[in-house]
């Protein structure tokens, strides 16, 4: 199941770190063992090497990171889990229609990453900003609160199931490339963009939140392809330069 090797489970800011075990536990249940840490609270940990009750090497390779952007660095879609939008202009999937869409993803050589926010209030505002889709569990509408180790081992599930449908439905054939920027240029490409949008009294303390945050919105749902790209850093690139004479 080569598409599960490229899809990343990524836990942001995790309190406690049994649910690091218990993920890791979880993932490995399903064929998946690319685990993430964006800042937690406490690993490495015995509690969450008890936790994992044998998927003790999921757990000792997970990448640990100092920021979300550069754990996304390579990743082309972005899939995060929200039980609300917040007001935000961004896709909703349920789990079920999303594992299908990173399974699509992954097979048509796309790197996917799905976001775990903290346990207390899930993924913050600037989170959601990286996600091209947020995903929701269809739970109850009385009780919709799942724990996070949980919420991975039902998004595990559902994704191999996918995977397997997928597979059964399909010859072998090459693995594809990617033919989409992933997070790092997306990264750098706004930096470029906000960097240049300032010089051009564009943007302002009053607007800055705003208009960051719909500029983001605006190329995740596009999608931009690399030579895109390097036509819109050329573009910036010659703002910059006429800027400066």
């Amino acid at each position: 199941m080569q598409q599960l090797k490229q899809i990343s489970v990524l836990l942001i800011g995790t309190t406690h770190p049994g649910n690091i075990g218990a993920a890791a536990r979880a993932l490995k249940v399903m064929g998946l063992d690319r685990l993430s840490l964006v800042n937690p609270e406490e690993y490495p940990s015995a509690e969450a090497r008890a936790r994992a009750s044998g998927a003790d090497d999921v757990l000792s390779s997970a990448n640990v990171y100092e920021t979300l952007d550069s754990a996304l660095s390579g990743v082309h879609k972005v899939f995060g889990t929200s039980a609300r939008s917040r007001g935000m202009d961004i896709p909703i999937l349920d789990m079920r229609t999303a594992a299908a869409a990173m399974i699509a993803a992954a097979d048509s050589g796309e790197q996917v990453a799905m976001l775990f926010g903290k346990e207390r209030y899930g993924l913050t505002n600037e989170e959601m900003q990286r996600c091209h889709y947020l995903v929701q569990f269809p739970a109850n509408p009385d009780y919709g609160s799942l724990n996070l180790a949980a919420a991975v081992q039902v998004a595990a599930y559902e994704l191999r199931m996918q995977c397997l449908q997928q597979n059964q439905s399909q010859t072998s054939k090459p693995q594809a490339t990617s033919s989409f920027c992933d997070g790092g240029k997306m990264t750098g490409f706004y930096q470029h963009l906000f960097s240049t949008m300032h010089d051009l009294d564009f943007l302002n303390v009053e607007n800055q939140g705003s208009m960051t945050e719909k500029f983001r919105m605006m190329f995740n749902r596009m999608g931009i392809k690399k030579h895109e790209m390097d036509m819109l850093r050329g573009f910036l690139s010659a703002v910059n330069k006429n800027l400066k004479k």
